[in-house]
């Protein structure tokens, strides 16, 4: 069964486009030309990734991602045309996976697409993780705090996940990069600390006086193995 993938593009010569091409290559392509069609689409279908762009006819793309991510983890990669960096930044704060700036080459598109995909399935035989209050299941792909989930990312996860995994160890964010099996992550090794911040948010008592991802000046980041 083909990958299912949501575009939501008001640009219809693009649209085209990019159907077309991921289509090519083994992807079910929907199209939505307005942010309110694609929230309603993702609502009553589900997909397996998004393609959104920033600038739409009704609401922003960070208006969708933010009401999409509320309640679903599902990949997204963000399409601007702008170049501040500052749309990039608070996109991935909201909850976007990547982002692409146009114009881009399909073939990039292509390649991001099936990195979030790949970075989003996990091993069957993960088991859950448990830390305190704090549990971190890979085969659900979300993180629990004393019961309540945690609004991360694919992306976001899967970070989570592999330092977890190396609790007690200080990570640096090479071997962040060499964990993450050398994806094309030029995304996300710019904005890590902004990742970071986003999962403390979810995963602190206090985001501001962290004690469960703890940074270790000059060196990296270490995941504490003891919690409460």
């Amino acid at each position: 069964m083909s990958d299912t993938i949501l575009l939501v593009e008001d640009d219809t010569r693009l649209a085209g486009m990019v159907s077309d091409y991921l289509g090519e290559n083994g992807f079910d392509v929907t199209h939505a030309g307005t942010g309110v069609e694609g929230i309603d689409l993702q609502t009553s279908r589900g997909f397996d990734a998004i393609i959104l762009d920033l600038m739409l006819p009704d609401i922003d793309g960070l208006e969708v991602c933010r009401t999409i991510k509320a309640h679903d983890a599902i990949p997204i990669i963000m399409l601007t045309a702008k170049g501040d960096p500052m749309d990039r930044i608070i996109g991935l704060e909201i909850g976007a996976d990547d982002y692409l700036p146009k114009p881009f080459e399909p073939r990039e598109l292509l390649a991001r697409l099936r990195a979030i995909m790949r970075r989003g399935k996990p091993a069957a035989d993960d088991a859950a993780l448990r830390f305190g209050r704090l549990e971190i299941d890979p085969a659900a792909m979300n993180a629990r705090l004393a019961g309540k989930l945690c609004e991360l990312t694919a992306h976001q996860f899967n970070l989570l996940h592999i330092m977890a995994r190396s609790a007690g160890r200080v990570l640096s964010r090479d071997g962040i990069m060499d964990a993450l099996k050398g994806e094309d992550l030029e995304a996300f090794d710019r904005s890590i600390d902004v990742h970071i911040s986003r999962i403390r948010s979810q995963i602190e008592d206090d985001p501001k006086s962290p004690k469960r991802i703890i940074t270790v000046r000059g060196a990296g980041y270490v995941f504490a193995r003891q919690q409460d």
